[in-house]
């Protein structure tokens, strides 16, 4: 139920029985600037954004409505200037003003003067789509309508519905920067425009497009674009325009409503917004040719149930390359809500800045991605029982690294240039390029994840952090973690790779030609041989599968230090350097870590120890043990002599991914 408040003039000087007959009104009267608001039951209400809405006012004298309500629309039309445009424009008359007896404390009223600067003083406007155009009640001088073109030129609330199809099936709302957001409630509306954008946003404060609750709104650009549009901005610069979205926005939009909202960009994105775009709430299908949510500035998700499909572009954008913008943080991704579903032919989520995923007020996102077609080439080493190698770098030889299987494109799960932080939220990834990409920092310490791919699982240029309550399952991938500076302070992790465990190395992304760090243990004869890097573990449980050929569980290019935690690597090379661990530098591992290593070949470092095991049985020392996947004759160790271990009773278990067999026992 609705419920209204009511404008405090409205009884001055009269009686409780003017009130009553005053709130009892139906008139929905339209005073966007007023601070007083309708409380909708659809949380999608604007009182949430900016603590307005529609309004019930009053005469001070008869206790009615103000305010006539508007016919449908008819030739000729003023707009918000009071100004009669040329042409065959038409829009509903003006509305009439206020009593006499009561204008002189209206006129000094802020809901009489947003009377005077949006020139609308009936019920909210409604606009109604059917076969033959679009026809407005109460739009007073705030629209224009054309046939099935719609212009809105005042700040306020706006109901939209019915159903219309055509060239000119488009609402353009151009209203001052210094007037009131615009609302664009949908309420079971089906907008097809053959040739352009069917909601074009070319200038306002704020847009808000609303589906209403309890309603399917489907909204379907055309595939190619012949119009422009000129205009002049509040700054008075001349502007020429084409819209490159379904839903196009050249100011700051918000998607929200809890009812349905479908959108088929059909020539380029989905919804685009040059400035920031905000997602709060709904059930969203969004198909597109290009992008299917674009944010120039920044893209912000914290509600809503969100499926992305598109056929050549991105998932989820953000993209400006203004260097002052992006110092103050612009081009950035932030989800703290949601159901994400996200098919895309090339980046699921990508941004020019920083990817932040985190707790929201209500729910934890959850996100499930499949970039570029999913992981197609590399087969699960787990099953491999064979002697040849896995995949390596620009200059690697059979069976001692191969060639990379990874795209020329960007097809990476999620990528943010400058960072990803990642506190919360469940996370599916199934990508032909990296999971995890960044140029920058990652620092995971939260939330549980899952990723699949043709590359690496997670890749930071600069840094990566491990710490917390993170949980990261690499079930597949060509490398399971790269960065020439990896922290692991806490959290669960597992990796499963036909190359490299953890590569603590430089050089540059393998989303190009090839790997520049391949060949011998990724540090062969490609370009980036001469690497450097630094791994540090301090905490947590990690466990690591390597598969057959030149492969290493824990590589570095430099220092390997190991202060703490509890890992276990699974390494089943044979061929080449390195083993269970290998380092270029300097390798401390402290008898306060647990480390156990299984392998077929010796381990370049670290303690080792010639015990032969099998599937069959858990091995290890009083303090961890853990049962192998396959036999071999080498073991690492940093807590003594391992042996097999009769029984794992009294010990405590931890289990790597969502694996019931893959599990360490510690004490």
């Amino acid at each position: 139920m609705n419920k209204r408040i009511l404008i405090m003039g409205c009884i001055s000087g009269f009686s409780l029985g003017i009130f009553t007959s005053c709130s009892d009104s139906n008139s929905d009267i339209y005073n966007p600037a007023n601070p007083i608001a309708e409380i909708d039951s659809d949380s999608s209400s604007s009182i949430a954004d900016e603590g307005y809405g529609d309004i019930t006012s009053c005469d001070s004298e008869t206790g009615s409505s103000t305010g006539t309500p508007e016919s449908s629309a008819t030739t000729g039309s003023s707009n918000s200037n009071g100004t009669k445009p040329s042409g065959k424009s038409s829009s509903s008359n003006a509305a009439p003003g206020v009593n006499s007896s009561s204008s002189a404390t209206a006129q000094s009223s802020s809901s009489e003067q947003s009377k005077q600067i949006n020139g609308n003083t009936g019920n909210r406007p409604v606009i109604t789509y059917t076969a033959g155009g679009a026809t407005v009640a109460n739009g007073g001088n705030c629209i224009t309508v054309e046939g099935g073109s719609v212009k809105i030129s005042c700040g306020g609330e706006y109901d939209i519905s019915g159903s219309y199809s055509g060239s000119d099936a488009q609402i353009l709302v151009n209203t001052a920067k210094t007037d009131s957001s615009v609302y664009l409630n949908m309420r079971g509306l089906t907008l097809s425009n053959t040739a352009d954008a069917p909601i074009y946003i070319q200038k306002a404060s704020k847009a808000f497009v609303v589906a209403k609750n309890g309603t399917t709104n489907t909204l379907s650009d055309g595939s190619s674009r012949t119009k422009t549009y000129n205009y002049t901005n509040d700054n008075g610069e001349a502007k020429t325009d084409t819209t490159g979205a379904c839903i196009y926005a050249k100011d700051d939009l918000t998607i929200k409503g809890e009812g349905t909202l479908i959108v088929n960009g059909n020539y380029n994105n989905g919804i685009h917004t040059s400035n920031d775009l905000k997602v709060k709430n709904g059930l969203i299908t969004v198909k597109a040719r290009n992008n299917g949510l674009k944010g120039k500035n920044s893209v912000e998700v914290s509600g809503g149930t969100i499926n992305i499909i598109t056929t050549e572009g991105d998932g989820i954008k953000s993209d400006t390359e203004d260097a002052a913008d992006l110092a103050s943080g612009k081009g950035s991704i932030e989800i703290t809500g949601g159901e994400i579903t996200i098919t895309s032919a090339f980046d699921g989520i990508t941004a020019t800045n920083a990817v932040t995923i985190a707790n929201g007020e209500s729910t934890n996102p959850t996100i499930k991605v499949t970039a570029g077609g999913g992981h197609s080439c590399l087969s699960d080493p787990t099953s491999n029982t064979g002697s040849t190698g896995g995949r390596g770098g620009m200059g690697g030889f059979p069976g001692m690294g191969g060639s990379s299987c990874s795209p020329s494109e960007s097809m990476k799960g999620i990528k943010g240039d400058s960072s990803i932080t990642i506190n919360a939220g469940i996370i599916d990834i199934n990508s032909r390029d990296d999971g995890l990409h960044s140029s920058g920092n990652i620092t995971v310490s939260g939330g549980t994840i899952t990723i699949a791919t043709d590359d690496d699982g997670v890749h930071a240029e600069k840094a990566l952090y491990v710490k917390d309550n993170a949980n990261i399952s690499v079930t597949l991938a060509y490398e399971g973690m790269e960065s020439p500076d990896m922290h692991f302070e806490g959290g669960i992790t597992s990796v499963i790779t036909t190359d490299d465990g953890w590569n603590a190395a430089g050089g540059t992304s393998t989303t190009t030609t090839g790997r520049s760090t391949g060949g011998f243990g990724g540090n062969g004869f490609g370009p980036g041989s001469g690497s450097t890097g630094k791994l540090t573990v301090t905490g947590g449980y990690h466990y690591i599968y390597v598969g057959t050929g030149d492969t290493d569980g824990v590589d570095s290019n430099g220092d390997i230090t190991i202060s703490g935690g509890v890992i276990v690597v699974e390494c089943r090379m044979n061929g080449g350097m390195g083993g269970m661990v290998d380092s270029d530098g300097t390798t401390n591992i402290s008898s306060n870590a647990k480390l156990l290593g299984f392998g077929t070949n010796n381990s370049e470092e670290g303690t080792q120890y010639s015990v032969s095991f099998n599937t069959n049985s858990y091995y290890g020392t009083s303090s961890i043990a853990f049962k192998p996947s396959f036999s071999g004759n080498k073991m690492v160790s940093s807590v003594g002599q391992p042996s097999a271990i009769s029984s794992v009773s009294g010990m405590t278990k931890t289990c790597f991914g969502n694996s019931t067999d893959r599990c360490v026992y510690t004490k």
